[in-house]
């Protein structure tokens, strides 16, 4: 216990910058404090604290003692807050950001699952085209379909796959296939959040980056796929906007030849030590309802 304690106050004097401020946020003394960081330098025969009448600061080894101090200390505080949690129903307010597309078609249908799971938990939903960062936004965590830059933030995928091009059958029958991505400049394509630049499976492996027009232009994944679904022109999305709809033959898979990887739609979060219960509780239910459906 004397050990524990002289390391919990040679932590708060280096994260504090003093010896009367640690030993206030320990509610002890001073002299104790200082007994404390005395003890842990004697014990490992190195000072770990420059002290002088005006200022403190810690010594070479004094920093690489404490940043591994810290961590044991932040290890221990994480596993004792998840056994208190263990036994606790996850309960309180959970702010998400979703795709509106993603929120409509995946999250709504699945709400009566989820909250007789989780009764006491409280989500809070935000349809938006696109979020990336939910330490911006104010978001216990967003879904995100892009690549991510942020060292400061956690990612769970949830879904992978093609990038699908579309069409109607009607479409189809009245203004013909498309049978390499060239042809695309003869007919009329939906452009939606990611602009007019479609991405195709290139010779040898490479990208090849075909530029298209249209009709109408949307930021919005559902009247991109009503849209296509009425037979108004060709689409291009992730192949879990058009999944439903390609399994029933509302839409015909399109350019199947060259095909390249979609960006996956992925759970971010904050990197906190510890995620709350009831924030690990909508990841993993995220998680579980894009497995069930991923075929």
């Amino acid at each position: 216990m004397n050990r524990f304690q002289d390391i919990l106050s040679f932590v708060r004097v280096a994260e504090l910058g003093g010896f009367t401020v640690a030993a206030k946020a320990l509610s002890t003394t001073t002299s104790a404090v200082t007994k404390s960081v005395t003890r842990l330098e004697e014990g490992l025969g190195v000072q770990l604290v420059h002290r002088t009448t005006r200022r403190m600061h810690l010594t070479e080894y004094g920093a690489e003692y404490y940043e591994r101090c810290r961590q044991i200390l932040a290890d221990l505080d994480d596993a004792e807050g998840s056994i208190r949690e263990a036994n606790i129903a996850p309960s309180g307010p959970v702010r998400i950001a979703l795709p509106p597309s993603f929120g409509r078609m995946t999250v709504i249908p699945a709400l009566a699952e989820f909250y007789e799971q989780y009764p006491k938990v409280v989500l809070d939903l935000c349809l938006k085209s696109q979020t990336a960062n939910p330490i911006e936004g104010g978001f216990d965590l967003v879904v995100h379909s892009g690549r991510l830059m942020d060292s400061r933030l956690i990612n769970r995928i949830l879904v992978r796959g093609v990038q699908k091009t579309v069409a109607a059958p009607s479409y189809i029958e009245r203004y013909g296939k498309p049978e390499t991505p060239e042809d695309l400049a003869a007919h009329n394509c939906i452009t939606g959040a990611f602009g007019p630049n479609w991405h195709f499976r290139g010779e040898g492996g490479g990208e090849n980056v075909v530029r298209v027009s249209g009709a109408l232009i949307t930021d919005s994944g559902d009247i991109l796929r009503e849209a296509a679904v009425k037979g108004l022109g060709i689409s291009q999305a992730t192949w879990w906007l058009f999944r439903e709809e390609l399994k029933r033959g509302q839409l015909v898979p399109l350019l199947e030849d060259y095909e390249i990887e979609a960006e996956p739609i992925a759970i971010v979060f904050p990197a906190n030590r510890r995620t709350p219960a009831k924030v690990r509780a909508v990841v993993d239910f995220l998680l579980k309802i894009t497995r069930s459906s991923d075929t």
